[in-house]
């Protein structure tokens, strides 16, 4: 073979090899272990808004079930509500409160569509513009609340994911005001990874006695005060979620009042509960694993 016609098959071979990488995107999956972040989010906003009940289930992106949690007191059906709202959003890549608006508005006809749950309560999970999932949440105390807990579930991801640039030297996490205010609005996490979370707290009424076994709080109070024990023993205290515990009080302990540019540290494994609270009650948590 002549030295031409071999360099032309070349060519040839990578130009065919450009054109279908060109047809082929790179897809970001959901993991189990993110699928249990989101609940674990999703469960934590939920006790610390004293969430009467609530099931919590998570799909990803072709709406098949990943993980699923129902807390205590939530009604049977709620179940598979959740995973419908879920399945819903996932599938058409929207919050579903939206197809609740569009049928309100008049287009009926869209209740007609098979495995569709248009009710308030599922929310897409984006990475990197992608939608990989979404969760959906029924039996909290309000259609509105559901969203709540499904939009903290979410962010989980989404908020780690697409507000980080990479330096040369390190990874960079920014969040501008607008952020930061939408998420002290909810009382939502700014990030959550491996290591460490960034959490906007609001409280608007007094907690349950918490016990985190691996994460210690470090607390800044931004507006309001509140009265916070901490040591003592927990009472009636369960298992609510993996090294974690809850509780209606605490006996013994030490009180404190916290207000406005108050720090306060919380190690690992000590029982802390706020007891009162002038809400709202804004404060930063950043929990060291």
């Amino acid at each position: 073979m002549r030295y031409c016609e071999y360099f032309t098959m070349i060519l040839l071979l990578l130009v065919t090899v450009a054109a279908s990488q060109a047809q082929v995107m790179e897809k970001k999956s959901l993991t189990i272990e993110g699928a249990r972040m989101v609940i674990a989010a999703a469960v934590d906003f939920a006790k610390k808004n004293n969430a009467p009940g609530g099931v919590i289930a998570v799909v990803d992106d072709g709406g098949n079930l990943m993980a699923l949690e129902r807390l205590d007191g939530t009604f049977a059906a709620g179940a598979n509500i959740s995973i419908g709202k879920a399945r819903t959003s996932a599938i058409f890549k929207r919050p579903t409160s939206a197809f609740e608006d569009i049928i309100k508005n008049g287009r009926t006809a869209m209740v007609a569509l098979s495995d569709f749950t248009p009710l308030q309560g599922g929310i897409p999970i984006i990475v990197d513009e992608q939608v990989i999932g979404a969760v959906g949440v029924s039996g909290a105390a309000s259609a509105k609340q559901d969203e709540e807990l499904a939009i903290a579930g979410a962010n989980a991801l989404t908020s780690s994911s697409t507000s980080t640039t990479t330096s040369a030297n390190s990874a960079i996490t920014y969040f501008d005001k607008d952020k930061v205010a939408a998420a002290f609005a909810k009382g939502i996490p700014l990030i959550e990874v491996n290591n460490y979370k960034v959490h906007a707290s609001r409280r608007e009424a007094p907690g349950m006695a918490e016990v985190h076994n691996l994460d210690t709080d470090i607390i800044y109070v931004l507006e309001g005060s509140a009265t916070l024990v901490t040591g003592g023993t927990v009472v009636d205290g369960k298992t609510t979620a993996l090294n974690e515990i809850r509780g209606k009080e605490i006996s013994g302990g030490d009180t404190r009042k916290l207000i406005k540019g108050d720090v306060m540290i919380v190690p690992a494994g000590t029982p802390h509960w706020f007891k009162e609270v002038n809400a709202p009650l804004l404060y930063y948590v950043v929990k060291v694993s």
